[in-house]
């Protein structure tokens, strides 16, 4: 395929076209040239207002169900919504049916989307039927292809078995994932322990449920080395934790949902169930340390932590829902509304290296691996835009900045219609 991207703004700190308008032709999926100006009557032309290209996104949590899950989300629709949305990568995590945590699972999901607009970077189970209690094949898994091994929003509740997976991955360089969440201060919580929360009723989740597990996986850390990623942290205290952490060198990482840029516990005054997620929105004065963190570089990437939820599961009574919220077609815009560009993008690119992701620049002779959006388009994020099977929006409503209008990645263009109209 011949493309040409005319005037489009380059955002890539690493290309010297950086926040520069340029031309940009590809050919076979390779950038072969970039310039103020190309002329090519061959070429698929795509000329979008107000164009910017980046390094594509990456995406460290997504769930789509399938196996075993199908009627929340398939493989196939699930990939066409990560790219619709702006990613080029996505990482699946191993909440299916059965669990991914075998060489076998992590072959079956890669040979599914072999032609895939979208690489797809399988999450290997952490234990056997991500059940807590004996290491799942790990360094088969990553042969295989899986970046990470993480049981979905399950903490680890025995420190010796984190202790000694993060010793046995230092084999291979593999990378420890554990979910902030010292299951026996939680509970049974189903919401932000504060003041909404003890208002309304719900069994609250304390931000020290967090802090506690961090601390712990932190001091693991310390003793054992090898590297550890920290998903989805929610807290000013947890935050402060990593922050110290990296200042001794150790080798951690953390990723934020943005739905805790952007939401607060505030919303759960109606009982929408569309707001329990995991962790549970929490405080401005939490959402407000986050954003700064981000700025700062302590957290190094946003995930939407898309995970579709059947609405049996959903739209019942808000203890007995299920946690969880879509949240691809709404990340950029969610994101570039609480920061600005250069950081945005960062945030949807960093975490590559981490999961150790390809990152090719935007530069005459690399692979063109490139998402396109709109910045500055203020849009309100309604039902009609949810691509999803599942339709449990914790955005859905909200006004947004920024929407994405596709990618270019393995010689394929897809763009979502409705964005560039």
């Amino acid at each position: 395929m011949k493309l040409l991207l005319k005037s489009a703004v380059i955002v890539d700190p690493s290309s010297k076209h950086h926040l520069k308008k340029r031309d940009i032709l590809i050919e076979k999926g390779i950038i072969k040239k970039i310039a103020a100006s190309i002329s090519e009557e061959k070429a698929k032309t795509v000329s979008l207002k107000n164009l910017h290209v980046s390094q594509g996104w990456f995406d460290s949590s997504v769930s789509f169900g399938e196996p075993g899950f199908e009627e929340r989300e398939t493989l196939e629709n699930g990939l066409q919504v990560a790219a619709k949305s702006g990613f080029t990568s996505v990482a699946i995590n191993a909440n299916t049916q059965p669990v991914t945590d075998s060489k076998s699972d992590v072959k079956f999901l890669k040979s599914k989307v072999q032609h895939s607009p979208v690489d797809i970077y399988p999450i290997g189970a952490l234990t056997v039927g991500s059940d807590g209690t004996d290491l799942a094949e790990l360094f088969d898994m990553q042969n295989e292809g899986a970046v990470s091994f993480y049981d979905y929003q399950k903490p680890i509740e025995n420190a010796n078995l984190l202790k000694i997976a993060l010793q046995y991955v230092q084999n291979f360089n593999g990378l420890v994932q554990s979910f902030p969440l010292e299951k026996s201060v939680a509970k049974n919580g189903v919401a932000n322990e504060e003041v909404n929360a003890t208002q309304l009723g719900l069994k609250g989740i304390p931000a020290l449920s967090e802090a506690l597990q961090i601390t712990r996986d932190l001091y693991l850390l310390e003793y054992t080395g090898g590297r550890l990623h920290i998903p989805t942290i929610s807290t000013e205290q947890s935050v402060k934790l990593i922050k110290d952490a990296k200042k001794k060198g150790l080798k951690v990482s953390c990723s934020v949902n943005v739905a805790h840029l952007a939401l607060t516990d505030d919303l759960l005054k109606d009982f929408d169930t569309h707001y329990k997620l995991l962790p549970p929105l929490r405080t401005e004065k939490d959402r407000k340390a986050l954003l700064k963190a981000l700025k700062e570089g302590v957290i190094d990437g946003v995930t939407s932590d898309h995970n579709p939820i059947d609405i049996e599961h959903k739209r019942t009574e808000f203890d007995h829902a299920l946690f969880g919220s879509i949240g691809l077609e709404s990340c950029f815009g969610a994101l570039a509304k609480h920061t600005n560009l250069e950081t945005a993008v960062k945030a949807l690119t960093n975490l590559k290296s981490d999961f150790g992701i390809e990152n090719p620049s935007i530069a005459e002779g690399e692979k063109a691996c490139l998402s396109l959006f709109n910045p500055t388009e203020t849009w309100q994020f309604r039902g009609t835009d949810i691509l999803s099977a599942s339709k449990n929006a914790a955005f859905l409503n909200e006004s947004l900045q920024g929407k994405a209008y596709g990618i270019v990645n393995n010689d394929q263009l897809i763009l979502n219609e409705k964005s560039s109209r």
